[in-house]
């Protein structure tokens, strides 16, 4: 089994490695995914527009439950969310992984069974609970103690709600500081360290409501190495075992999040999955073992390895100018469809696609329309020297966090998102248009 981030491609060209499994050059300078032309794509729709690969969704799914085959994967919804998102993950026999009401009611309400879904979050409010509880999610994941009781007073006296505590295990791992949720010094989850875990499982565990499943933790994102993991397997079997000793408690699943990381270049590294089962199971029956316990089922969370590879995004060029020493390439999108890169430094490939060029290649920084200086989607990258207004640009691994993170910056409105399979593009999700946004502006 390969890594999650490689790829077979008809072209040799190692420039490819990052692109859905089904991108094609049919002829230089033209390349298409899933049997449709990218240019095609960008005539239809308009521009900026994503594209999302279903086949190369639907394999990466399989691919978890061939390397997980005893566990319990759930797709993380805040990765990205469609209605048809929704089926595809359904029909791969994934659970998901929610965060709010809107996911959850999107959710529930496409057909996808509530008792498979998961809700997440630090700060729920109480329409999530509330929403929670009527639609009869599987699990709620606690992450502080004030929501102990209230999670107990909204299910009710003669109510029953799974549970599981998300537990800090004081890891640092993850590709940037802002997306690194292991350690003591961020806002998700209960403390091992200070015995405040403890603390609120002995609460959850006075409230005869709540059905306490298992332990949670989250060490991050974009996570490529298999080490941390294993760190967090040897924390949570020795937090497992402590509870055994005070409460007599077994508990028979632990959840060790998602985060697995994959490459937005040619060349970066991306997390080895066969690796990565492969080694959690062995040091997770190792450590049970040792410890007494039985071994718990292990549930995990992949979203962005799962949905980000399947996606691009295409923009069309609108200026080209020298400023300095710098040559600036401006798109019709920017960081309203795409502000990772302003958020924590993401680094991108982008391409010129729809004709070839024959001119050397030139650095350039392809920035976007908004009002920021900041509004930045690569810096310092090659495109042909002869890059001009009117050309587009296709960035790969655009599949996650982009839409799900888009703004109303500018009032710009949010890009469409067409799916590709078999030869065919169908609109998933339309674009944000102006009496959208004039509708939503209701007083004077």
């Amino acid at each position: 089994m390969t890594t999650l981030h490689e790829s077979t491609v008809p072209s040799a060209s190692a420039e490819l490695s990052v692109w859905p499994a089904s991108t094609a050059e049919p002829r230089p300078g033209d390349l298409a995914v899933g049997g449709v032309p990218l240019a095609e794509i960008a005539d239809r729709f308009g521009t900026p527009v994503y594209v999302l690969d279903e086949h190369e969704v639907r394999d990466r799914c399989r691919t978890y439950r061939q390397a997980f085959p005893d566990a319990e994967v759930l797709y993380a919804a805040k990765a990205f969310l469609c209605r048809a998102m929704i089926h595809w993950i359904d029909e791969e026999g994934l659970g998901l992984d929610v965060c709010s009401a809107g996911e959850l009611e999107l959710a529930v309400t496409t057909g996808f069974p509530p008792e498979r879904i998961t809700l997440h979050g630090n700060a729920k409010a109480p329409r999530d609970l509330d929403t929670a509880l009527r639609l009869g999610v599987g699990r709620i994941v606690i992450d502080s103690p004030s929501e102990i009781a209230r999670l107990a007073a909204a299910v009710g006296p003669d109510g029953r709600q799974k549970v599981m505590a998300r537990v800090v295990p004081g890891i640092s791992a993850g590709g940037h500081e802002k997306i690194r949720t292991g350690t003591d010094d961020q806002k998700f989850g209960l403390s091992i360290c200070d015995g405040y875990a403890q603390h609120a499982i002995a609460r959850i565990l006075d409230q005869p409501q709540l059905e306490l499943t298992g332990l949670h933790c989250h060490l991050g994102s974009q996570i490529t190495s298999v080490k941390p993991y294993l760190v967090a397997v040897r924390r949570m079997v020795g937090l497992m075992t402590r509870l055994h000793e005070q409460h007599g408690l077994v508990l028979p699943e632990l959840d060790l999040g998602g985060g697995h990381g994959i490459a937005y270049r040619p060349g970066e590294p991306a997390l080895d999955l066969t690796a990565l089962a492969r080694r959690v199971r062995t040091e997770l029956a190792a450590a049970c073992a040792t410890a007494g316990l039985p071994v718990p089922r292990l549930i995990i969370e992949p979203g962005r390895a799962i949905v980000g590879p399947a996606g691009v995004a295409l923009y069309r060029v609108l200026v080209v100018k020298h400023s300095g020493d710098r040559l600036f390439v401006a798109v019709d999108g920017g960081m309203s469809d795409n502000p990772r890169p302003a958020l924590y430094g993401v680094r991108y490939a982008p391409c010129l696609i729809g004709r070839h060029s024959v001119a050397g290649p030139a650095r350039v920084t392809v920035v976007g329309r908004h009002c920021e200086a900041g509004d930045i989607l690569a810096a310092d990258v090659e495109l042909p020297g002869d890059v001009r207004p009117g050309d587009l640009l296709a960035v790969p691994v655009a599949g996650a966090y982009h839409l799900s993170m888009a703004s109303g910056y500018n009032l710009v409105g949010r890009p469409p998102l067409a799916a590709v399979r078999d030869g065919c593009a169908r609109l998933l999700v339309r674009r944000e248009s102006l009496d959208d946004i004039r509708s939503r502006d209701v007083g004077l």
